[in-house]
């Protein structure tokens, strides 16, 4: 029912920038809670960031103070904002998009709807 589709990943030097960005189908986006979240292999899906409906913001302790998630409504599109970049954060990314009021943003059973993934790829 909802379409989401991430663009915007790349490779990058160690200290370098990335802006990611997801757009979501649907006439009532607005009212979506959208998350980020990554997977790096060998490990599993981790959170990463959440954006509510109402504009509040959640982030993972390993990215905060680096990444900023934000939103357009206008543009039915989420951003991710990565800055200060580390190998570590070597991952696909997902945008999630979760059609419910929800609780549980950094537990990827709250949402609905899930991109394709988008690489980034961050050198040493």
């Amino acid at each position: 029912q909802v379409q989401v589709v991430e663009s915007g990943g790349g490779l990058v030097q160690a200290g370098g920038s990335l802006r990611l960005s997801c757009a979501a189908s649907g006439r009532t986006f607005s009212s979506y809670g959208m998350g980020w979240f990554r997977q790096a292999p060998g490990k599993e899906r981790e959170f990463v960031a959440v954006i509510r409906s109402g504009g509040t913001t959640y982030y993972a302790d390993s990215v905060k103070g680096r990444f900023t998630i934000s939103r357009d409504n206008g543009k039915n599109t989420v951003y991710l904002q990565m800055n200060s970049l580390k190998p570590e954060d070597t991952a696909v990314y997902y945008c999630a998009c979760a059609v419910r009021p929800f609780t549980r943003t950094t537990n990827s059973g709250a949402y609905d709807y899930w991109g394709q993934g988008t690489q980034v790829t961050v050198g040493s």
